[in-house]
C-alpha cells in the first residue's frame, strides 16, 4: 500500500511552524543565559561592595537582641517545586517560628501568604532592616549560587504551597527571584490571586528589558520604602 506524498503547501506549513519553533526556543535560551550571566556578576559586585555594611548590620543586629542569630535562614519551595534554603538579616525575635501559628488569625493577606503590618515578633532594628529591605540583602548569596534570580516570582514557604492549586504552582516553573514584577506594581497591597495574575504575566512577557527595568524600579521604590513590612 503506498502512502500519499503530503501536500506542498502542507510541507511549507510544517517546515514555517518548526523553524518559528526553533526560533522561539534559541531566544528563550538566549535569554536564560543573558540572566544567569547578570545575576552573577550583579549579585557578585553587590555582595563584595556591601561587606562593610554587612558588617555593620551584624553587630547591630546582636546588641539589639544578642539571644539570635544575624541571619535568618529559611526553607522555601524554589523553581519545580525544589526546597532551598533562603538567607535574610535576622528581623524577628529567635523564637519567631514558633509563635507564628498564634498570630495567623490577624494575617493582612488573603489566600496563601502571611503578613502582618505590626508584627509583635519584630525586633527594633528588625523594623528599621525591614523598612529599608537590607533584611534582603543576604538573598544575593542565594542568586549567586543559582538558588534563586534577581528576578522572578517570590520563593513560597512549604506550607504555603501546600495550599496552592495546580494553577498557582505554575507561578513555581521558573528560578523565584528577589525583586518581580508584582512587588513594583503591588507590592504588599494585592491580594495571593492578584500576586499569582502578575507572576503569571511575568513569566509570559519575560525578557532581558524588562527584568533590568524592574531592577531599576525596584532601586527607585526602596528609596521610599512606604509599603515594606
Amino acid at each position: 500500500m503506498s502512502m500519499q506524498k503530503m501536500p506542498d503547501d502542507a510541507e511549507q506549513i510544517l517546515s514555517s511552524l518548526y523553524v518559528l519553533h526553533a526560533e522561539e526556543a534559541q531566544e528563550a535560551n538566549s535569554y536564560l543565559v543573558m540572566k544567569r550571566v547578570i545575576d552573577i556578576l550583579f549579585s557578585a559586585l553587590c555582595l563584595f561592595l556591601l561587606l562593610p555594611l554587612f558588617a555593620v548590620v551584624a553587630i547591630l543586629i546582636k546588641l539589639d537582641d544578642p539571644k539570635g542569630k544575624v541571619f535568618f535562614r529559611q526553607t522555601r519551595v524554589g523553581k519545580d517545586e525544589k526546597p532551598f534554603e533562603m538567607y535574610k538579616f535576622r528581623s524577628m525575635i529567635a523564637n519567631a517560628e514558633e509563635l507564628k501559628k498564634n498570630l495567623m488569625a490577624y494575617n493582612e493577606v488573603s489566600g496563601a501568604m502571611f503578613k502582618m503590618k505590626n508584627d509583635p515578633r519584630i525586633t527594633r532594628m528588625g523594623k528599621f532592616l525591614r523598612k529599608t529591605s537590607i533584611d534582603e540583602l543576604p538573598q544575593l548569596w542565594n542568586v549567586l549560587v543559582g538558588n534563586m534570580s534577581l528576578v522572578g516570582p517570590r520563593p513560597p514557604l512549604p506550607d504555603e504551597v501546600a495550599q496552592y492549586t495546580e494553577y498557582d504552582k505554575q507561578r513555581l516553573t521558573v528560578t523565584p527571584g528577589c525583586t518581580g514584577y508584582w512587588q513594583v506594581h503591588a507590592r504588599n497591597s494585592v491580594g495571593f490571586e492578584e500576586m499569582v495574575q502578575l507572576d503569571l504575566t511575568y513569566i509570559r512577557m519575560r525578557s532581558t528589558a524588562l527584568d533590568l527595568k524592574i531592577i531599576v524600579k525596584t532601586g527607585l521604590m526602596l528609596l521610599g520604602s512606604k509599603n515594606a513590612y
